[in-house]
C-alpha cells in the first residue's frame, strides 16, 4: 500500500512479509534523493513501526527510513520465547533482502540494540554505520530483578501494577537530575502500558522470557564501520558506564551522553536525538554539540589486543 506524504518524501510503503512461517510487517518511508544510505530503526520492545514517525521531520529528508514490527512484536505474529535473538537478527536480514536494500545505517535503541548488534555480527555486509542508544552488553540488574515481578503482575491481570513497575524501570528517579519532559513522558508511558491489548500483554511476557532465557550479548566480531553509542546522562537502566562498556567492544566506536535525558532519550529529546543520528549518518561532526556531553573513544583506553578486536 502507498500513502501520500509531504514532498520531502516520495511515498510511504508497508510490506507484509513472512519469515520461517511468522508474518510480520515493515514500513518504508522512501526518499528519492537520499544523502546517505537507508536508515533502519530498531526500537525498544514496547515500540512499533510507527514509533519513529515523530523523527521523520528531521530524518526523512536525508534518506529512506525503514521500521519493522519483527515477529513477536507490534502487530506481527506471536513468537514463542524458544526463538532467540539470532532468529530476530536473521529476520532483519530477511526484511532487507525482501525489500531490496543491500546496505543500511543501523540504529538500535534499548532492545533494538540487542537485535541490531546481533544482526551486525551475523550479517556484517549490510552495515554502513551503527548508532546505538540506551545500550548495554549485559542485561541490567534492575531489569533481571524486575522481570519476575512484572511477568507475574501481567500474568494475573494486574495491568496497573505492571505499568507502575515498568515506568519506574524505564525512567530515572526525578531526584537524579533534570530530565526534559519527564512528567509528560511518564504519563505517556503509563497510558501506553495501561491500554495494552491481551495480545500485546502476551507478547510482553514472552519478550521478558526470551531475554532472560537467551541473554542479550554474544562476544562475536563486530564490523569495523563508523559507530556511535549514546545514552541519556541520567539513564538508570542502561547507565552511561554500561554504554561505554559496549562501545569499548566495538572497533573505533565513539560514546557520548545526551544532557537532561534518561533511558527514553529519543522521546524526551526527540529533535536532538534525531539531529545526532542525522549528523553521524551524514559524516558531520558530533563533538561540541550543546545538548551532548564530551565525545569519548572508550576503545582507545583499553588493551587493544582483545577489547577492540
Amino acid at each position: 500500500m502507498r500513502t501520500a506524504v509531504p514532498a520531502a518524501q516520495d511515498f510511504v510503503e508497508e510490506r507484509d512479509l513472512i519469515f520461517e512461517g511468522f508474518a510480520y510487517t515493515c514500513r518504508i518511508v522512501h526518499q528519492g534523493a537520499p544523502r546517505t544510505a537507508p536508515l533502519l530503526l530498531l526500537g525498544g520492545s514496547s515500540q512499533n513501526r510507527y514509533s519513529w514517525q515523530g523523527h521523520e521531520r528531521w530524518l526523512a529528508p536525508l534518506c529512506t527510513m525503514i521500521t519493522v514490527d519483527l515477529p513477536g512484536y507490534g502487530s506481527s505474529d506471536f513468537l514463542p520465547a524458544r526463538y532467540g535473538i539470532d532468529f530476530l537478527a536473521d529476520a532483519v536480514q530477511h526484511t532487507l533482502t525482501e525489500i531490496g536494500v543491500s546496505e543500511v545505517n543501523l540504529f538500535g535503541g534499548c532492545f533494538g540494540e540487542v537485535v541490531g548488534l546481533r544482526f551486525a555480527q551475523r550479517h556484517p555486509g549490510f552495515i554502513r554505520r551503527i548508532v546505538f542508544a540506551g545500550a548495554a552488553s549485559r542485561l541490567p540488574d534492575l531489569y533481571t530483578d524486575a522481570v519476575p515481578r512484572l511477568s507475574e503482575a501481567l500474568g494475573r491481570g494486574d495491568i496497573e501494577g505492571a505499568a507502575d513497575g515498568l515506568v519506574r524501570l524505564f525512567m530515572s528517579n526525578p531526584e537524579a537530575g533534570k530530565v526534559r519532559r519527564h512528567a509528560a513522558v511518564a504519563r505517556l508511558l503509563q497510558q501506553q502500558f495501561l491500554t495494552q491489548t491481551p495480545d500485546e500483554i502476551r507478547k510482553a511476557v514472552e519478550h521478558n522470557t526470551r531475554l532472560v532465557t537467551h541473554g542479550c550479548y554474544e562476544p562475536l566480531p563486530v564490523p569495523r564501520v563508523p559507530t556511535l553509542v549514546f545514552t541519556g546522562e541520567y539513564d538508570t537502566l542502561c547507565t552511561p558506564q554500561m554504554g561505554r562498556e559496549l562501545a569499548a567492544t566495538m572497533p573505533g566506536a565513539l560514546f557520548t551522553t545526551v544532557k537532561e535525558a534518561d533511558h527514553l532519550v529519543t522521546v524526551e529529546r526527540r529533535e536532538e536525538s534525531a539531529d545526532l543520528i542525522a549528523r553521524f549518518c551524514t559524516d558531520r561532526p558530533v563533538d561540541g554539540l550543546p545538548y551532548c556531553g564530551a565525545v569519548e573513544s572508550p576503545c582507545a583506553g583499553r588493551a587493544r589486543a582483545t577489547a577492540c578486536r
